[in-house]
C-alpha cells in the first residue's frame, strides 16, 4: 500500500490533504488509542501508557504512520515502551550539558565559535531516544519572538561564533514567515559565516519541504540542512523528492543518524543507508553513538559495534558514503570521533598498517617524524602514546 493510500483508507486523505503538511501535523497519531488503530500494542508498550506520564510526548504523522507495520524497525523509533521511563545507570535529563551552557533562553553556547539556537521544543514526530526530551512539548518559550531577539543580541555581542546551528525540537515546524525574518537577521550579523539548520523533516514529514521553503532556503546561502535519517526505510520517493527540492535550490546537505540497537547497527543497514543517502545528495556526516539521556538504555548499542561497522564500510564503499563515528562527550564536553585503529605498530622508522582486506604493510615515515615515536599527548598524565 502507498503511502497515500494510506491516507485514503485511513483518513480519508485527498492528494491535496496528504501533500499539506499542516493536515499531516494536525492528523499525527498522540494517544494510546490512535496506536491501537494502527496495529495491536506489544505488552512493553501497551505499558508505557500505564501508570507515570510519558517522559516526552508521542506524535507520528500519517505519512510515517504509513511506512509502520508490526515488524517494522521504525515502530521503535516513534512508539514508546515502559523501558523509556526506567532511568538507567549513567544516564541523565541533560546528558550533553546543555542548561549550564545556555546564556539566554534559546542559544547554547558549548563550543568557542559556534552556537546552537533553540527555536522550538515541538516536532511533528518523536524518537523515542531524543536527546532534549526534556523540552519536548514543553518549550513553548522557545520560539517568542522576545527571545529570539536576546539570543539575537547575545550572538551581535560575540563576535568569535561563526556558524550558527538552528534547531530545536523541529525547527521547520515554523511558518515560512518566521522562518525567513529568522534567517535574514543572523545573515546580516557581520561575523556569522555559516548557518545549519537540523531537522528530521524529510524523514518523518517530506511535505513540510516545499518549493516555496526550498526557495527560501536557497536565498539565504551559504546555509547547510543537516538531515537526521535512522534507516533505510525512510529513504522513500517522498523523501528523495524533498531532499531533491533543497539540492535544487542550492542548499548542501549531510546526514547525522543516530546508532541505534535491534534498529540499524549492522553494517548491512548502514550501509544500505549511507548509499541511499548519497543518491539523494545528502552527504553522510555523523554516525552518533546515542547519548544517555534518560529511558535510553534499549536503544544503546555498543561502541565495539560502532567501530565494527566503519570498519566495515572502509575500502567497501565509496568514502564519501563513510560517516564519521561520533560520541558526545557527557555535561557538554563536545563531540569525540572515534575509529577503528589500523596502525598496528611502529619500528624503525616505520608504520606497520592494515588495510580492509586484513593486509600488512610497512610504511615509511619522513626522517624526523615524531609519529615514529609516538603521539605525544597534551595536558595531564602527558607522555607518549605507543
Amino acid at each position: 500500500m502507498s503511502s497515500l493510500d494510506f491516507g485514503k483508507k485511513r483518513f480519508g486523505a485527498t492528494v491535496r490533504d496528504w501533500n499539506d503538511w499542516r493536515w499531516q501535523v494536525r492528523h499525527a497519531f498522540r494517544t494510546r488509542a490512535d496506536l491501537e488503530c494502527l496495529f495491536p500494542l506489544s505488552p512493553e508498550e501497551a505499558a508505557a501508557f500505564d501508570g507515570r506520564p510519558l517522559r516526552l510526548p508521542v506524535a507520528i504523522t500519517p505519512y510515517y504512520a504509513s511506512l509502520l507495520n508490526p515488524a517494522s524497525p521504525l515502530r521503535r523509533i516513534v512508539v514508546p515502551t515502559a523501558a523509556e521511563t526506567r532511568r538507567g545507570a549513567g544516564e541523565y535529563d541533560d546528558p550533553l550539558g546543555e542548561e549550564k551552557h545556555r546564556p539566554v533562553p534559546c542559544l547554547v553556547h558549548t563550543y568557542p565559535d559556534r552556537a546552537l539556537f533553540l527555536v522550538t521544543g515541538v516536532c511533528p514526530a518523536y524518537c523515542r531516544y531524543c536527546t532534549r526530551a526534556r523540552l519536548a512539548g514543553r518549550g513553548a518559550g522557545l520560539s517568542s519572538r522576545a527571545n529570539w531577539r536576546r539570543a539575537l543580541s547575545y550572538l551581535r555581542e560575540h563576535a568569535e561564533i561563526r556558524d550558527v546551528v538552528i534547531s530545536g525540537g523541529e525547527p521547520l515546524l515554523l511558518p515560512d514567515e518566521k522562518l525567513e525574518w529568522l534567517l535574514w537577521e543572523l545573515r546580516h550579523i557581520p561575523h556569522l559565516e555559516l548557518l545549519r539548520i537540523s531537522t528530521r523533516v524529510p524523514a518523518v514529514l517530506p511535505q513540510r519541504v516545499t518549493p516555496a521553503l526550498a526557495r527560501l532556503f536557497g536565498k539565504c546561502q551559504p546555509l547547510w540542512v543537516s538531515v537526521h535519517f535512522a534507516h533505510p526505510d525512510e529513504l522513500t520517493p517522498e523523501a528523495a523528492r524533498a531532499c531533491a527540492r533543497l539540492a535544487e535550490a542550492g542548499v548542501p546537505m549531510g546526514s547525522q543518524t543516530v546508532l541505534l540497537r535491534g534498529i540499524n547497527d549492522s553494517p548491512d543497514t548502514i550501509r544500505r543507508l549511507m548509499r541511499g543517502l548519497l543518491r539523494m545528495r545528502v552527504k553522510p556526516y555523523y554516525l552518533h553513538q546515542c547519548d544517555a539521556v534518560v529511558g535510553s538504555a534499549a536503544f544503546r548499542a555498543s561502541v565495539q559495534d560502532g567501530i565494527n561497522i566503519l570498519r566495515a564500510l572502509h575500502g567497501h564503499t565509496s568514502g564519501y558514503a563513510v560517516p564519521l563515528y561520533m560520541i558526545d562527550a557527557p555535561g557538554g564536553g563536545g563531540k569525540v570521533p572515534l575509529s577503528p585503529d589500523y596502525i598496528l605498530g611502529r619500528k624503525n622508522g616505520t608504520l606497520l598498517l592494515e588495510n580492509y582486506r586484513g593486509q600488512r604493510f610497512r610504511y615509511r615515515l619522513a626522517d624526523g617524524d615524531p609519529f615514529a615515536r609516538g603521539r605525544r599527548r597534551k595536558g595531564p598524565g602527558a607522555g607518549l602514546l605507543a
